[in-house]
């Protein structure tokens, strides 16, 4: 006879003995598990302009789902607070209803239960730090580069430029330089830099809400470099004795998470199969 456990672990992929544990430890107290999720490349495609990306059909409908059978579901995303909460239309999903999003690694919060954002005030120097990389861009002649204003943050997105890996190259000095003088930090992504304040980032916001949540059990899934601190608190919190389990989108553009994740999925799709896949079995145990 096979084991539910040993069924469940097949159907989610789950194979070290470190995610079969914290999977153990989420089917048996689902009340107790946080589940927190990067939004872009996690929960949304990857598209040429980001104000236009939305959560994945499917994704939305395994979030609300999961906000009605585990303790608490997050967002901990780059992108404004508010515009994950209107891409994703999360405030519209009734099962959602204890739902927190942080935004701007943390800087910015929105709860569902009160419907309020917390929004600090912009840092002055991302206007100029903004100007400059515009004359960057014009200095090098690059051409079909964006930039994308989060009011906190400056995303510098080469995709839709007519050499997006060389017009990478070209301004990851330059950016760097520009952002460092003015006291920022540049977190490289998929054919973006993003330039933000640094002393904050997914990690540090994923461990706040541990603590804030009480968790006795945390998944974190995400795509690309600036979900690394919170894959890093994730063992860290596994070396001290909370179960967690690593979720990768993975795609063709960026591995780094992919070699250090419990599970891996190829993009959105795959990870809302994934997060409706644990939904079902933890309405089957409810039943």
């Amino acid at each position: 006879m096979v084991d539910v456990t040993d069924s469940a672990a097949d159907a989610l992929g789950v194979t070290s003995e470190a995610a079969r544990h914290a999977l153990d430890a989420v089917l048996a107290d689902p009340a107790g598990t946080l589940l927190a999720l990067d939004f872009d490349g996690t929960l949304s495609p990857i598209i040429d302009r980001p104000e236009d990306a939305v959560i994945h059909p499917c994704a939305a409908a395994a979030l609300d789902r999961l906000g009605q059978l585990i303790g608490t579901v997050a967002i901990i995303t780059g992108r404004p607070a508010k515009a994950a909460v209107d891409l994703g239309r999360l405030d519209q999903l009734d099962g959602l209803g204890d739902m927190v999003v942080l935004g701007q690694y943390g800087a910015e919060r929105w709860d569902a239960d009160t419907g309020r954002f917390y929004i600090p005030p912009v840092p002055t120097n991302i206007g100029q730090v903004e100007s400059e990389v515009h004359k960057i861009i014009d200095d090098l002649g690059l051409r079909g580069v964006s930039i994308e204003n989060k009011h906190r943050a400056i995303g510098v997105h080469t995709r839709t430029a007519d050499d997006p890996a060389g017009s990478f190259d070209k301004l990851v000095e330059p950016v760097t330089r520009i952002a460092e003088e003015n006291g920022l930090h540049v977190e490289p992504g998929r054919s973006v830099l993003e330039i933000r304040p640094s002393g904050r980032d997914k990690g540090a916001a994923l461990a706040e809400l541990i603590i804030e949540r009480g968790a006795r059990a945390v998944i974190f899934g995400g795509d690309d470099l600036g979900d690394v601190p919170a894959f890093d608190e994730v063992v860290r919190q596994r070396d001290a004795g909370l179960p967690g389990l690593l979720i990768a989108s993975a795609s063709d553009e960026q591995s780094a998470l992919v070699g250090r994740a419990d599970v891996v999925r190829h993009g959105p799709a795959e990870v809302a199969e994934w997060l409706n896949a644990l939904a079902d079995e933890l309405e089957r145990r409810a039943a």
